[in-house]
C-alpha cells in the first residue's frame, strides 16, 4: 500500500461517508464529481479493497470503509487543529477557538457569554458545537469542552465552576388545569417530558427516580433544547436547569426537595494549549461565565 497518500483523499472519503454519494461528497467539498471519483477510486486502489458499494439510495461504506473511518476523524480534526494553532500563533487573542457544549448549555448560557469574549477579544472566532457527545480533546476535536462530568484523562486542564442544579418544573397553566403533584408518586398522573433513547444521565436518574423512564414519559425527545421547549410550551413536566428556569417567570418548580440534581459543571482543554492565548482567553471567560450563571447571576 503506498505510505503517501495525500489528506485529500480521506477528505473526500469522509465526505462520501457523510453524504451518501459522490456528487453530495463534491458539493459539500467544493469540488467536482469526477474528482471525488477519482480520489475514492485511489484510496480503494492503494487498500486493495472496495470501499463503497452501490445501492438505490447512494453509496453504502463497505466493512472496510466503517474500519477506516474512526482514523480518517481523527486525521480530520488534527488537521483542523493544525489550522486553528497556525491561524491564533502570536502573542495576542486571536484566531479559531473550537469550544463544545451540551445544547441548552450552548443554547440558553453560553450566547451572552461568547458576545462578551468577542467584544474584549474581536480577533477571535468562535466555533460552537453544540452537543450532548463529549468531544475528544486528546484528538483536538476541540479545543475546550465544557463538561458535566470530572475528565480522567491526565494531560487535560480542568477547573471545576461548580454544581448545575437541575430540577422539575412545568409552565403554570398545565398546573393550573392537571394539578401540582405533591408527592413523587403523583407524577404518575401527569404528562412527563423525557428522553427517547436510554443514556447514561437517563440510567442514573432511573436509579434516583424509578419512575423516571422511558415508558412513562408522554413526549420524548433525545434533544435536550427540545425537551426545554416543551416544557415552555406547557406539554407537561419535565428536567429543567433551574438557572434557566428563573428566566421565565411562568415556569414552576414541583417537587424540589425529592427532585433534585446537581450537574458539576467543568472546563477542560489540552494542556498543550494552556499558554496559547486564544484558548486561555475563551477558558478564562467560560469560567467566569459559566461560574456567573451557577451562582444565580
Amino acid at each position: 500500500m503506498a505510505s503517501n497518500l495525500n489528506w485529500e483523499l480521506y477528505r473526500t472519503f469522509l465526505a462520501v461517508l457523510t453524504e451518501g454519494s459522490l456528487s453530495g461528497a463534491a458539493r459539500a467539498l467544493g469540488i467536482t464529481q469526477p474528482t471525488a471519483g477519482r480520489h475514492v477510486e485511489a484510496l480503494e486502489a492503494a487498500f486493495g479493497q472496495p470501499l463503497f458499494t452501490r445501492s438505490q439510495t447512494g453509496l453504502l461504506p463497505t466493512e472496510a470503509a466503517s474500519a477506516l473511518r474512526g482514523y480518517a476523524e481523527a486525521m480530520r480534526s488534527t488537521a483542523a487543529a493544525l489550522e486553528r494553532a497556525a491561524a491564533g500563533h502570536g502573542a495576542a487573542a486571536r484566531g479559531v477557538v473550537r469550544i463544545s457544549a451540551s445544547e441548552v448549555i450552548s443554547v440558553e448560557v453560553l450566547p451572552p457569554v461568547i458576545a462578551q469574549l468577542r467584544r474584549a477579544h474581536p480577533g477571535l472566532v468562535v466555533e460552537l458545537v453544540a452537543t450532548n457527545r463529549m468531544q475528544d480533546l486528546l484528538q483536538r476535536e476541540v479545543d475546550i469542552a465544557v463538561r458535566m462530568t470530572q475528565p480522567k484523562q491526565e494531560m487535560l486542564i480542568a477547573k471545576r465552576i461548580g454544581s448545575v442544579e437541575v430540577g422539575l418544573f412545568a409552565r403554570d397553566d398545565y398546573l393550573a388545569e392537571r394539578g401540582t403533584p405533591s408527592t413523587v408518586d403523583d407524577l404518575a398522573a401527569h404528562a412527563l417530558i423525557g428522553f427517547d433513547e436510554a443514556t447514561p444521565y437517563l440510567r442514573d436518574a432511573t436509579k434516583q427516580f424509578p419512575l423516571w423512564r422511558r415508558d412513562a414519559f408522554a413526549i420524548r425527545t433525545s434533544s435536550d433544547v427540545a425537551q426545554l421547549a416543551m416544557i415552555r410550551a406547557g406539554c407537561g413536566i419535565g428536567f429543567c436547569q433551574a438557572g434557566v428556569a428563573r428566566r421565565d417567570s411562568r415556569l414552576v418548580r414541583v417537587l424540589a426537595k425529592p427532585c433534585s440534581v446537581g450537574l458539576d459543571t467543568w472546563i477542560t482543554m489540552h494542556e498543550d494549549l494552556r499558554s496559547n492565548p486564544r484558548c486561555r482567553a475563551a477558558f478564562d471567560a467560560l469560567a467566569q461565565g459559566l461560574g456567573a450563571y451557577i451562582a444565580g447571576g
